[in-house]
């Protein structure tokens, strides 16, 4: 989709106290989907902190996703570059990722952290990026006959929340957490009774990431066709982990009260199926919130972000991603 574009580019200050720019990227080919992506990991200091570690053998290597999500990040500091994002498109598209193609904004997301674990030849600094995402779960199947639990260790770049209707981000968490009986039809095998059995399903926390990202899944499968859910979905600013304790060990340390986590980004999907990507970034250090729409940024409120948690009308901007930054308890939002 092809946006008119301005020459606009809003400077903050990352976390490492170095200057950057929330700034306009132009559409090349439908990438609305990357631009605003490229607008989170640009404010995701943290990675790039991580990037700057790395010193590449071969500094051209055009198919390595990693090394042009580096020079990108790079250039969008760089106001006077005229397509910062460029080689960093045509590096997805090497890929898996096809051009003018309308595509999905959590499988991009994990195309990028799939490939960077991939193409890193640093194992240290792969862990480091890994880390910086990586939500540890344990799904647990409790046969109902002898009680034999089946554990699984897992892991996610983003915790999928499904949605309902007028739901809350805490809401969507403890569903997720949520013991649930398995149907008849699914039957698990049991080790232990050495057959399939009833049983309960759980999926338990084990840790959560400095930088957490939330989908809230508003595309449904819904007989054999794809729809859009606009759902009203309420999230806060900041909250505290206190709201993954539902279900969880008292003693595990990400349900700590002094744990907070603070949002930066918002990923807007508008329309319906085939429809638009954009971005609210805040900086690690300011109040103040920006709205990037490919090339167009403008300064913006959390009042706008707020407009996005959907219900109003079938198919408008609603949140899709959401990224949330880990904080101390006496720091603010």
């Amino acid at each position: 989709m092809g946006r008119y574009c301005s020459k606009m580019a809003y400077r903050f200050y990352s976390g490492s106290g170095s200057l950057g720019y929330v700034r306009g990227l132009l559409n090349y080919n439908l990438s609305c989907c990357t631009n605003a992506l490229l607008q989170s990991f640009s404010a995701t200091t943290e990675l790039l902190d991580i990037l700057n570690k790395w010193h590449p053998s071969d500094e051209t290597d055009e198919r390595n996703v990693l090394l042009q999500l580096k020079n990108a990040l790079e250039a969008m500091r760089d106001k006077s570059h005229p397509a910062p994002h460029k080689d960093f498109l045509k590096c997805l598209y090497y890929q898996a990722v096809r051009p003018s193609t309308q595509q999905d904004a959590d499988e991009i997301f994990h195309i990028i952290l799939n490939l960077s674990q991939k193409q890193m030849p640093d194992a240290a600094v792969a862990q480091e990026i890994r880390s910086l995402f990586e939500i540890q779960v344990e799904n647990q199947v409790v046969c109902s006959e002898c009680t034999y639990i089946h554990r699984a260790p897992s892991s996610l770049f983003s915790l999928p929340l499904a949605i309902f209707e007028r739901d809350t981000l805490e809401s969507c968490i403890k569903s997720f957490f949520m013991l649930q009986e398995l149907p008849d039809s699914e039957k698990a095998y049991c080790d232990r009774c050495a057959e399939k059995r009833p049983s309960t399903h759980e999926v338990r926390l084990v840790s959560l990431p400095p930088i957490l990202c939330v989908q809230l899944k508003r595309f449904r499968n819904d007989k054999g066709f794809i729809r859009k859910l606009s759902s009203k979905v309420t999230f806060p600013e900041m909250f505290s982990t206190e709201i993954f304790a539902a279900g969880q060990s008292e003693n595990a340390d990400y349900v700590k009260t002094n744990e907070y986590y603070s949002l930066y980004a918002v990923i807007v999907h508008e329309g319906h199926m085939f429809g638009h990507y954009t971005a609210f970034i805040r900086s690690n250090q300011e109040e103040m919130w920006y709205y990037a729409d490919d090339c167009r940024v403008r300064p913006s409120t959390w009042a706008d972000v707020q407009d996005t948690y959907g219900g109003s009308h079938q198919y408008g901007s609603t949140a899709y991603l959401l990224l949330y930054r880990k904080k101390s308890r006496n720091l603010s939002a």
